[in-house]
């Protein structure tokens, strides 16, 4: 009915807004983020305003690779604070990449 009394169209794939990013994915980002840090420094010992690229996408197919910056520094001290109330993997996640 859209269509055909007012000429709307429906949305590209490129005008529809992008899909929210759960705070699981956020979180996996970021300990991709200290991995990396992990494996190049050797240590997870960074400063509160550290900021880490990572290159995510590229899985599916024309999906380009891009580059995301991660506060680092702010995340890996706010799961040092929140050391208590974490989830068993994830403690045991963060000990494997270095977290004290």
């Amino acid at each position: 009915m859209c269509a055909q009394i007012l000429g709307i169209e429906p949305a590209t794939e490129e005008e529809k807004p992008k899909r929210r990013t759960s705070q699981a994915d956020k979180w996996a980002m970021h300990y991709a983020a200290s991995a990396q840090h992990f494996a190049r420094e050797g240590h997870l010992t960074v400063p509160r305003k550290h900021v880490e690229t990572i290159t995510v996408g590229g899985e599916g197919e024309g999906q380009a690779q891009r580059g995301v910056e991660l506060k680092l520094g702010m995340w890996v001290d706010n799961q040092r604070r929140r050391a208590a109330t974490l989830a068993p993997e994830r403690m045991e996640l963060l000990s494997k990449v270095g977290m004290r």
